[in-house]
């Protein structure tokens, strides 16, 4: 792998295991510091130790997105260290209870808005100025084909997902013919992690492509450039 992102600053959240972890180890190959966050220290130390092992840098940020001020603590926090954050890859989520719309749990639904939407919009909101400072700012939104084609039982989620997506689409429109940032999304498809097991606790994971596989595709993304607004499908 080219090491096209070679002085780039990337930030992953989620980066404790999955589609996350595989495109921070990407992006550290590719070149990039990656700045990798997530609830869990131990999850995220261990991936930090292999990107260190091969090679690439990396500084881990334990968060919980959705903490009263947690968000805003470690935008202080990087923009104390560097000054441009070049990627910011919106990847954690919750799956929340597959239920029918009428059983669903307000409670559960709040959290998972909570994380998969309003966290998300403060990520935007708290790192645009340093994606502003990139010369080519990418920001890449994990979303999920349940988002634009509704499935019995997958109301909450997928409802949060197709709210992330306008969000992300209405912000590439806004920035893009004012700044070099460009949005995209990303729907990973069926894909070995631990949030597919818990939908689908009877599938056999071999089946499935690896997290790995997701991460190649974002890179070839990143390598290749692509216009604002864009939306991946991995098969």
């Amino acid at each position: 792998m080219t090491k096209f992102l070679d002085g780039k600053l990337a930030l992953v959240t989620g980066a404790s295991r999955g589609i996350g972890a595989a495109s921070a180890e990407a992006f550290a190959r590719a070149g990039a510091h990656v700045i990798l966050t997530a609830r869990s220290a131990d999850d995220l130390e261990a991936v930090e130790e292999r990107i260190h092992a091969a090679g690439g840098s990396a500084t881990i940020a334990p968060l919980d997105l959705t903490a009263a001020d947690g968000i805003a603590r470690l935008a202080a926090a990087v923009r104390e260290r560097w000054e441009t954050l070049d990627v910011l890859m919106l990847n954690a989520a919750m799956l929340g209870s597959l239920t029918p719309v009428q059983q669903i749990d307000g409670k559960e639904l709040n959290r998972v808005f909570t994380l998969n939407l309003l966290a998300q919009q403060a990520m935007i909101a708290a790192f645009d100025p340093m994606l502003r400072k990139s010369a080519a700012g990418r920001l890449i939104a994990v979303t999920s084909s349940v988002a634009r084609t509704p499935r019995a039982y997958w109301g909450a989620y997928g409802a949060s997902k197709a709210a992330l997506e306008t969000l992300v689409l209405s912000y590439a429109q806004e920035v893009g013919n004012l700044t070099p940032i460009k949005a995209a999304i990303v729907d990973p498809g069926a894909t070995a992690t631990r949030m597919r097991a818990l939908a689908y606790p009877g599938e056999d994971p071999a089946t499935l492509k690896p997290p790995e596989a997701v991460a190649e595709a974002l890179i070839a993304l990143l390598r290749d450039d692509f216009e604002t607004g864009y939306r991946l499908s991995v098969g």
